[in-house]
């Protein structure tokens, strides 16, 4: 119910108390950075007093007098040293404030990241959240650092002036003040055009950011497919889209100061006019009308002010929108109370479980399957059929819409996902490497592993042959430069697969990447690897399968055949088809060879 309702207040109002929650680390900077402002006000508003008062001095009936001018001018001077000195440290809170708001919005919103269903990240374009974090999250930043320099000086000095004009001729200070209501009014209708363009701007830089992120990390696809005069097309579409925006943001936005500075100059104008009839009918001294000609200026340069950082404030709400956005995702439920799975043999049990993507497009309906302990399991089928399916449900990376998995008997549901996970290693198709050592990389799922064990690992993936030919060895860097080859690549995710400890595996083949003789180099190390464990195989290359204690064809979300190879190349239907697709003739086959290995975190 709360977070319903703090999803529905606006972003900026949402970001300040966001901000208030940061604890000492942010309220103390907060409370100094308001104290310097009142500081810088203070001084701003003792001025125009001080100078009226060193005019009157100077054009009093009895001549000039020196003493009093010097006075008066010794405490304006003490005043601008201290305001000068509060404005110094305004700017540096207000630089503390932001960078410590940058910190906290990144820590957070990488928590939440790390918190949200694979779902969510599978429906999300990687460039958009990586903008998130990176260009909204700096413009809330700008933002806040305008707000804290601009906004409380600037309502100090406001209420400081009225109340000194009061004081000094409240008929002109009334005058001054009736014309407010029409700064405000401008502000607020401009502010409301002003704003939906901005939301439409950030939301147009996510979609280029996204888009030309995938350019970036694809280019051998787009040169190998002439695709590069398209990609600049889409792109130049995307970028006029953004331009016509962001114009029309700052189109609307740029008509609230001149504006308002019509309206402050026409209250100039009036105190003129007010304080010259004033100064004939009631003897209104030159001291008092300069000192309130200078409050009418002060009174208005903050709304001028204000509304020169308006558009910094309207991109910020703008990007803070989108930063709630992500924080306001339904996260994984915490299921930290709930017991861990009791591994103890690997028995696994598909009863009834239903599933769909989409609620109008059935995927998988009914299906049950009971796979014995240690067994190889192999999953073929056309793409679509529910192969990975399968896998992002045992996993847990999607939940089942009816029936149960069951690992030992017991329903995955109903013990914390993260146990479920470290019971197994999975196989990707891609590799994934991230910057770093080639032994941390390798160490990645055991990270508290030794070096012997990292260099054992290696030896048995057949990776410590080209290792040893690195310049550094196990500390050679793998960086974005292309300093490894795809299969090298592959043969490090195969070493990570062997240190890890996971009683379970789940393949996704993917040998495509890596020549013949590496691969039946490392068959042995990953058919090690299998034995003793149960294990699923998305297998692409039947001939990797062959031996499969069950060999499952699925098709259309649903089991079409099970078996053995031989009972399956017997029985003359689908997979004998797929079979011979690939080979002319039936034939043996090597012990399976999986490469690109993702082992389970811990």
């Amino acid at each position: 119910m709360r977070k319903r309702a703090a999803a529905g207040r606006r972003p900026i109002f949402r970001l300040a108390g966001y901000m208030a929650r940061g604890g000492a680390s942010t309220v103390f900077p907060v409370c100094f950075s308001v104290l310097s402002a009142l500081a810088v006000s203070a001084g701003g508003i003792a001025g125009p007093y001080l100078i009226g008062r060193i005019i009157g001095a100077a054009a009093s009936a009895g001549g000039v007098d020196f003493a009093e001018i010097g006075f008066y001018l010794s405490i304006l001077t003490a005043v601008y040293a201290v305001t000068a000195l509060a404005n110094f440290g305004l700017s540096r809170l207000s630089n503390v404030i932001s960078v410590l708001a940058v910190k906290r919005m990144r820590r957070d919103a990488f928590r939440k990241l790390m918190r949200l269903p694979v779902s969510y990240l599978d429906s999300r374009s990687a460039g958009d959240l990586v903008s998130r974090f990176t260009n909204d999250i700096d413009m809330v930043a700008e933002g806040i650092l305008q707000t804290v320099t601009q906004l409380i000086t600037g309502i100090s000095t406001i209420i400081g002036c009225v109340v000194m004009m009061i004081i000094m001729d409240a008929m002109i200070a009334l005058a001054v003040i009736a014309v407010v209501p029409f700064a405000v009014l401008v502000s607020v209708l401009i502010a409301g055009n002003a704003g939906a363009k901005f939301r439409e701007n950030q939301r147009i830089t996510g979609e280029f950011t996204g888009y030309v992120n995938e350019l970036i990390e694809n280019q051998t696809v787009i040169k190998a497919f002439g695709y590069a005069d398209g990609a600049e097309s889409k792109t130049a579409e995307i970028n006029s889209r953004l331009y016509a925006a962001g114009q029309k943001a700052q189109f609307y936005s740029s008509l609230v100061n001149p504006a308002t500075r019509l309206i402050g100059n026409a209250a100039y104008v009036l105190i003129g006019l007010i304080g010259g009839v004033a100064a004939i009918s009631k003897g209104l001294s030159v001291a008092v009308i300069t000192s309130l000609i200078s409050y009418s200026m002060q009174f208005s340069r903050p709304f001028n002010e204000m509304t020169a950082i308006f558009t910094q404030l309207q991109m910020a709400e703008a990007a803070a929108g989108r930063f709630f956005s992500l924080l306001d995702e339904q996260s994984e439920e915490d299921e930290s109370r709930k017991p861990g799975l009791a591994f103890k043999e690997g028995a696994v049990e598909f009863r009834n479980v239903s599933f769909r993507y989409r609620p109008d497009t059935p995927l998988i309906e009914n299906f049950s399957l009971v796979v014995p302990p240690r067994s190889k399991v192999a999953i073929v089928g056309p793409t679509g059929a529910g192969k990975s399916t399968l896998i992002n449900l045992l996993m847990r990376f999607y939940e089942t819409d009816g029936g149960s998995i069951l690992i030992d008997g017991t329903d995955i549901r109903t013990v914390n996902r993260d146990s479920v996970r470290e019971c197994f290693a999975m196989v990707l198709q891609e590799t994934w490497l991230f910057h770093g050592s080639v032994g941390a990389n390798i160490a990645f799922g055991e990270r508290g592993s030794t070096a012997g064990q990292i260099e054992a690992a290696a030896r048995a993936a057949r990776a410590d042959g080209f290792i040893g030919r690195l310049p550094a060895g196990y500390d050679t860097v793998i960086d974005a430069s292309g300093n490894f080859s795809q299969g090298e690549c592959q043969l490090l995710t195969v070493a990570r697969a062997i240190l890890t400890k996971a009683p379970m595996l789940i393949f996704d083949e993917a040998t495509s990447s890596i020549d013949t003789h590496t691969e039946r180099k490392i068959q042995k190390a990953v058919a090690e690897l299998l034995r003793g464990r149960t294990s699923f195989i998305i297998a692409h290359r039947l001939s990797t399968v062959v031996d499969s204690d069950m060999i499952i064809v699925m098709k259309d979300g649903a089991i079409a055949e099970l078996g053995t190879h031989d009972d399956l190349i017997a029985l003359g239907g689908t997979y004998k088809e797929l079979y011979e697709s690939q080979y002319a003739a039936p034939t043996s086959a090597p012990d399976s060879a999986a490469i690109s290995v993702m082992p389970r975190a811990r």
